[in-house]
């Protein structure tokens, strides 16, 4: 949960052109006052497994953003239950950077990968990927970088408008498919409406946390090991005030409910 920006790229070039594009990605993440930009890299065949790689390899949360999934095939009734059945396609070249945009937000990571005309499942046997020519989908949490610890609301929006600036570049580029913002200045290019944003969903955010926390306190056994980033926010009581005047009724009971269910609880049995 928190504050997302999502981003697809995509061209049919050819490989040289593909290096160049992301060449240029890098230079504008270096032109860009982020905190980090890492060296573009590359993989090929076995190296892009990112379950090749230890928890400590630095470029694995990179390849594990890199792979992308197909749908398998589902039965009406699984369809009608909201079921989803997808398997994971690794891709054949990657080339990529990293970038850390702030303190406190998630990684942003650019590139383009290739991956295979087919892909083996063992219950599905061999499916057709329609994956031509080469692509990416990402995204970057920018939420937690409004934590005032990391500096707050200017914080977050310098890092929120240095990963909209990549993808300004991107599209300029002729390589950005799509981009879904869920503070919406993709779109509207609102500081104000950005700014509303992030408030409102910190405070959602703190209003939940709260509500199941409390919920939790309640059950027989006193349960409440319940864990959010938001909690650590020096102005986590304000929020979740406010986060519980936002909050439907609906919603508070369904939290109520949850927390006395034994998925959230952990009860075995």
């Amino acid at each position: 949960m928190g504050l997302t920006i999502h981003y697809q790229l995509a061209t049919t070039d050819d490989e040289s052109h593909v290096r160049k594009l992301v060449q240029q990605l890098h230079q504008a993440a270096l032109d860009l006052s982020l905190e980090q930009v890492g060296e573009i890299v590359e993989f090929r065949g076995d190296d892009c497994d990112w379950q090749q790689r230890a928890k400590d390899d630095p470029y694995r949360w990179l390849l594990i953003q890199a792979r992308t999934h197909l749908a398998l095939p589902m039965t009406p009734a699984e369809r009608r239950r909201g079921m989803r059945r997808e398997m994971d396609v690794l891709p054949q070249h990657v080339i990529a950077f990293e970038t850390l945009p702030g303190d406190g937000c998630e990684q942003a990571n650019f590139g383009l990968c290739r991956y295979p005309s087919e892909a083996s499942h063992p219950e599905f046997g061999t499916r057709k990927t329609k994956l031509a020519g080469w692509s990416w989908r990402s995204f970057c949490k920018t939420h937690y970088a409004s934590d005032p610890r990391c500096g707050g609301l200017p914080n977050f929006l310098r890092c929120h408008l240095g990963v909209v600036a990549l993808l300004d570049e991107a599209k300029r580029l002729d390589c950005l498919a799509k981009v879904s913002d869920e503070g919406e200045f993709w779109e509207t290019r609102s500081l104000e409406r950005l700014s509303k944003e992030i408030d409102e969903q910190s405070a959602m955010l703190a209003g939940m946390f709260g509500a199941l926390k409390d919920a939790m306190s309640q059950t027989s056994d006193g349960a409440g090991a319940v864990q959010a980033p938001i909690a650590d926010y020096p102005n986590f009581e304000r929020l979740e005030a406010e986060g519980e005047r936002l909050l439907p009724e609906q919603l508070k009971a369904m939290l109520k409910a949850l927390a006395q269910s034994s998925l959230i609880r952990g009860d075995e049995g």
